[in-house]
């Protein structure tokens, strides 16, 4: 047996559709893998996963080859750096000697003499300095090339192992002596980007797959959102809604509060129009493909009046009754002939016999009604025990 509260509701100016939860193609997250290999997971399915947390983990045959042209790069790049420095020393060692014998003509002149053999030796070191200038340009543009060159391996490594480049670049322990990270990988790990719930795992562990295969899906519930279609006649009070709730289609648990989208495109043969409802906070009675109600109070100014789910009031002969909870005693139950107003087809209004605080038998209704109906009549109250079991009054 179980009570729904009296609520204070607008049942007049209430709209109630139903529809479903689902989940956007933002809350999925698909891992993948970035080169062929073998794959050993780490993961089970529905386990909670936090950013970091490791899903699973590949040897791929592909990643030494990635680390060769990384140290191709990088032995270029030091062959580069050489000839940039073997260069820039011949220019210097060129400048040095042309400056030298400038000075030893300037002191034979003073002499009165002209050596032609250190006139044409001046020359030809002077006309050596372009050439050298020249191969210092080259070697500066191989040092240019091979840096390109290392930078697109160390990036594609990175991308492969889902790790930063200065993350690969990393000194760590190895032998007995600092070495690049990158050079003491064998298998790599893929971790969680986001959090979530593990929704499906693709392979068993051990499977060998080919590069962009996937391999774990994980779901956020917490971008959760409620889908359903309402007419097109109501498109302009949905426009702007005094309140919106999504109301589970059992009534036991509370209401969600949500905030109130409208589709882009409506459905012109079906004269309707799509409507989704964001929870502003999560309960653990939502999840994907349950049916709800999205109850959205319109714009319009009806009265607050006193209400219970429509389940809650049951035909018995030419009247309808209900039974609210005695407020001074928690075991009883008091049948009142329901003096019913307005209703939107789950909620009706109650014009008396209930006030604020009040509760209604919602489950075991019908066998309360059974139970009261004594003599071809009923009778005016009783009380329950644990068991669901009633007692009338004596």
């Amino acid at each position: 047996m179980t009570f729904a509260p009296v609520e204070v509701r607008t049942v007049e100016d209430t709209l109630r559709i139903p529809g479903s939860f689902e989940l956007p193609s933002r809350a999925r997250r698909e891992y993948r893998t970035p080169l062929r290999g073998r794959i050993e997971l780490l993961v089970a399915e529905y386990q909670t996963v936090e950013p970091g947390t490791p899903l699973y983990r590949f040897q791929s045959p592909t990643w030494p080859e990635l680390l060769h042209e990384i140290l191709t790069g990088e032995q270029a790049r030091r062959t580069a750096d050489a000839e940039i420095a073997l260069a820039d020393a011949r220019i210097t060692e060129a400048r040095v000697q042309l400056e030298g014998l400038r000075a030893r003509q300037a002191s034979l002149a003073e002499l009165g003499q002209r050596p032609a053999d250190l006139e044409q030796l001046a020359h030809g070191l002077e006309a050596s300095l372009p050439r050298l200038r020249a191969e210092l340009e080259v070697a500066q543009a191989r040092l240019l090339n091979a840096t390109a060159t290392w930078e697109h391996a160390l990036h594609r490594a990175a991308a492969a192992a889902g790790l930063t480049e200065e993350d690969l670049l990393e000194p760590v322990g190895h032998g007995g002596e600092l070495r690049p990270r990158y050079m003491t990988m064998d298998w790599i790990e893929v971790q969680a980007d986001e959090p979530g719930r593990v929704e499906h795992l693709a392979v068993p562990s051990g499977a060998f797959l080919e590069a962009a295969s996937p391999v774990v899906r994980t779901v956020d519930l917490t971008r959760l959102r409620f889908r359903a279609l309402a007419l097109q006649a109501d498109l302009e009070e949905l426009l702007e809604p005094r309140s919106v709730r999504i109301v589970p289609a059992s009534g036991a648990v509370p209401p969600l509060d949500a905030s109130l989208s409208l589709g882009l495109e409506a459905h012109p043969s079906e004269r309707t129009i799509e409507v989704l409802g964001e929870p502003t906070e999560l309960a653990a009675w939502a999840r994907p493909g349950v049916t709800a109600f999205l109850e959205i109070v319109l714009r319009g100014e009806g009265e607050r009046r006193f209400a219970v789910p429509a389940r809650a009031v049951v035909q018995d002969g030419l009247t309808q009754v209900l039974f609210r909870r005695d407020p001074g005693s928690p075991d009883r139950v008091l049948r009142v002939e329901a003096d019913l107003g307005a209703t939107d087809g789950s909620w009706v209004v109650l014009e008396s016999g209930v006030g604020p605080g009040d509760e209604v038998v919602l489950d075991g209704v019908y066998e309360l009604k059974l139970a009261t109906q004594q003599g071809g009549g009923p009778q005016p109250g009783g009380h329950f025990h644990a068991d669901g079991s009633f007692h009338e009054d004596h």
